[in-house]
């Protein structure tokens, strides 16, 4: 009996431990360091693949980003091409809100968009109007995007739903030179 409190303690702080999410702090010293408003100001292509939360590859697409700053406001111009053949355009608008914050803006997106970033990481939170099947649902997206090099970022989105986690987006990103 006497060895069940250390067994339930370690258990326990595994546990803990396994519900922290990492933060854009944890990632302050990675390089290179993401400039925001120098990394999406341009022309970017972009590949990626929607999974569901068994892992199957529902989609596939490209994206050609258009991207400009004027002062601390950005406009992002994506226009994707899915494997089915469908389209979509998104525009973001940006605000810069301090040394390493924004917020950002689209049609479908629910509210505004918040982001924190730090070192090679930025780390967004919004809430996404997802049309499937004819119907459209409010998804909370947790997205976190880590410049690789001064070319290449690589997106990860995790999307759910009343906390329960519905699919994921990969996406990567080129900068034109």
């Amino acid at each position: 009996m006497r060895f069940m409190k250390p067994v339930l303690t370690v258990l326990l702080a595994a546990l803990l431990s396994a519900c922290a999410a990492p933060e854009p702090s944890h990632y302050a010293a990675e390089k290179p360091r993401l400039e925001l408003q120098q990394y999406f100001n341009g022309t970017l292509d972009g590949w990626g693949m929607f999974q569901d939360r068994s892992g199957k590859v529902v989609k596939r697409f490209t994206v050609l980003m258009q991207c400009r700053w004027q002062g601390d406001v950005g406009t992002f111009e994506e226009d994707f091409v899915y494997s089915d053949g469908t389209r979509q355009r998104r525009v973001w608008t940006l605000r810069k809100t301090g040394p390493n914050s924004f917020t950002g803006t689209a049609d479908d997106v629910i509210g505004t968009a918040v982001g924190t970033g730090a070192g090679n990481a930025l780390h967004w939170n919004y809430v996404l109007a997802l049309p499937v099947d004819g119907k459209v649902y409010n998804m909370h997206m947790n997205d976190w995007m880590f410049l690789i090099d001064e070319r290449v970022m690589l997106n990860r989105t995790t999307m759910s739903k009343f906390g329960v986690e519905l699919g994921s987006v990969t996406l990567s990103f080129t900068k034109r030179p």
